[in-house]
């Protein structure tokens, strides 16, 4: 994946991020050819290199936060939806086995330490804590889109065998997920009380009702081009042209 998307050229200074179960030394070698930088989560049993000794990333959090809290800064992070969240961060670099030199960011997010820490771990030496967080943060709208995807449009429904088809579905699952997002439907909520019981309804549920007409509009039309054959890619231009 990470070949594809650096042959691609979209995304060229975007940095990597992704969880502990991904973490390998290939991996990351691969990404630091390409020049870009990554920020991963790092097991809490992981052993780094501590004043001359071997020792586990949670021990040395929760030495931390006993003996040095003061250690841990405020660090003000502003999310990609445009909200700042605070959290405590403690940053050093370090050495791993096998990994090198690496910056980790011990990261809390209750000011008296008290929640269960996280662990990043980036090639980049130079960021400070908070970028390396925020890069972390950015992480999470992939994990909703997923999850989003998987429960609610199928993403993980397709039965076809064929490369072009498991294409096809994947891109229009996201195509769903996002015209999801987009669609109102606050009306339908208020055909549960007692003054939406007669047959007068209100502009929320016309809303409602055009909207769900004009998604299965959509759909119908997505159908009937594939039936004639046309590639996803024709179908995504004529789907996002109306």
């Amino acid at each position: 994946m990470v070949r594809q998307l650096e042959a691609e050229g979209h995304f060229p200074q975007a940095p990597y991020a992704f969880d502990n179960g991904v973490l390998s030394l290939p991996l990351i070698q691969l990404i630091e050819q390409q020049g870009k930088h990554w920020v991963s989560e790092l097991e809490s049993s992981r052993l780094i290199q501590w004043q001359g000794q071997w020792r586990r990333v949670d021990e040395i959090a929760a030495e931390l936060r006993q003996q040095h809290p003061e250690s841990f800064r405020r660090v003000n992070v502003k999310r990609r939806s445009g909200e700042e969240k605070a959290f405590w961060a403690f940053t050093k670099t370090v050495r791993l086995k096998r990994y090198g030199r690496k910056r980790l960011v011990i990261v809390h997010e209750q000011a008296d330490l008290s929640d269960t820490p996280r662990f990043l771990l980036t090639d980049a030496l130079h960021w400070e804590a908070g970028r390396v967080i925020r890069v972390w943060s950015d992480r999470w709208p992939v994990e909703i889109f997923h999850e989003f995807c998987k429960q609610a449009v199928g993403l993980e429904a397709s039965q076809v065998r064929k490369e072009e088809a498991l294409k096809r579905h994947f891109r229009l699952s996201g195509v769903a997920q996002s015209l999801l997002q987009r669609t109102p439907a606050g009306g339908r909520k208020s055909e549960r009380f007692a003054f939406a019981e007669d047959n007068q309804q209100t502009v929320a549920q016309k809303l409602y009702t055009l909207t769900r007409d004009a998604l299965s509009q959509w759909v119908q039309l997505a159908q009937g081009l594939f039936a004639q054959g046309q590639s996803y890619q024709q179908v995504l231009e004529r789907l996002m042209s109306v």
